[in-house]
């Protein structure tokens, strides 16, 4: 694909959004390497908390009129930070505006796209995870579809990737022989957003909101590994899961773990099955206290590799007391700033998240795909999904079932 190249050196960002992760991705584009790129106005529903993270940020403009964004002659990309239910109608109408789009994890789910207007969210829960696969699956496609026809770049919002534990790692495994076995996983204390709680608002769990990091980290490798040594892909060829909730009989005066699941899973563990034999292994959990843990181990037939993403033992901290350090920030999903602690000098950088977004900004200047492209948020997708499927009937599923 040519795309739609760029007449200018810096490409001019449009933020859609404006909650925790369109801060994340601000903080990134602030923090570019020159020339980088020139964030020219933020979206948001609500006009009030637009004009607030336009003042925050220091952008110029705000919108609250996605159509209004998409009007514009000043904007090249859309960087959406919008709840998983907007991702494809969204992605779609940029691009048919000519507008390149950078899309979060995950690239679509279900959210009860098939029950009408306004759909009952219990009824969405319960509904047959194939048929979700199926609808989910449909909807990664037609996004990126639409990108394609319109000539314009769909990114992958996967940070993993781009971190640079796992970019250096990617450096060695030329000389590491095939990869055999991954092991990955993302767990916290959990999240306590409602909106992480029903199927209806997230499209899935755990599994759907962390494993997939993991998840889209081997894919990743894998493709990787596949274009270098035989010139196309190796691929997922099948998936086994499960999934649960382990804390359905406590209540939040039981636990600081997050508490409250209506319908999703707060735990998940799936086995991939590459056409080449090699396994990976990525689990999901929102049950372990102590902060964010997000590691990723890879056994090759000549070495192997641990990249730990958080924590990072770069900076430890001990503090007598949770009010030690004030208010300021400690580490995400930290439990209590007390006692030793291993503050990341830049989670941004560290998680990937910045590594990124300098990536999608220098892949749009030289009118060409990013590492992590539509095409990699379609297969994870397929895998999450498949996962799903595995996990309801109790068996290994093909990918190749969910494809008609």
């Amino acid at each position: 694909m040519n795309g739609r190249e760029l007449s200018h050196e810096l490409p001019r960002i449009a933020i859609v959004g404006s909650g925790f992760l369109a801060a994340t991705r601000m903080r990134c584009y602030h923090n570019l390497r020159a020339p980088g790129a020139d964030v020219v106005t933020v979206c948001s529903r609500d006009p009030e908390r637009a004009r607030a993270f336009a003042t925050e940020h220091g952008i110029r403009s705000s919108e609250e009129d996605f159509e209004a964004v998409l009007a514009r002659q000043d904007v090249d990309a859309v960087d959406l930070c919008v709840p998983n239910r907007l991702h494809r109608e969204y992605c779609e109408r940029a691009a048919a505006k000519g507008k390149h789009v950078v899309c979060t994890k995950p690239l679509t789910a279900y959210v009860g796209q098939d029950l009408g207007e306004d759909p009952d969210p219990v009824a969405i829960g319960q509904r047959e995870r194939r048929v979700m696969a199926q609808l989910a699956i449909r909807d990664a496609r037609a996004m990126q579809s639409a990108c394609r026809h319109a000539g314009v770049r769909l990114f992958y919002g996967e940070n993993w990737v781009h971190a640079p534990a796992i970019q250096r790692m990617h450096g060695f495994l030329p000389g590491a022989g095939r990869i055999l076995e991954m092991r990955g996983y993302e767990a916290h204390k959990g999240s306590h957003s409602r909106f992480s709680m029903r199927w209806a608002d997230a499209g899935g769990g755990a599994l759907l909101r962390l494993g997939a990091h993991p998840i889209g980290t081997m894919l990743w490798l894998k493709r990787e590994e596949g274009l270098r040594t035989r010139g196309h892909a190796i691929e997922c060829v099948s998936v086994t899961a499960d999934v649960a909730v382990l804390t359905r009989d406590l209540d939040e005066r039981e636990t600081p773990l997050a508490t409250g699941w209506v319908d999703v899973e707060n735990w998940g563990t799936c086995i991939l099955e590459f056409d080449d034999g090699a396994r990976g292994i990525a689990w999901a959990s929102d049950n372990q206290l102590g902060g964010m843990q997000s590691k990723l181990e890879v056994n090759t037939s000549s070495a192997r590799f641990e990249c730990s993403l958080s924590p990072s033992d770069a900076l430890r901290a001990y503090a007598p007391s949770s009010t030690t350090f004030g208010d300021r920030y400690v580490q995400e999903k930290l439990d209590d700033p007390v006692g030793w602690m291993t503050p990341i000098p830049s989670e941004d950088v560290s998680s990937g998240q910045q590594g990124m977004i300098d990536e999608f900004v220098t892949a749009l200047r030289e009118g060409r795909d990013s590492a992590t492209d539509g095409a990699l948020g379609v297969d994870v997708t397929r895998v999450v999904y498949a996962a799903y499927v595995a996990a309801s009937e109790g068996r290994r599923v093909l990918l190749s079932e969910l494809d008609s």
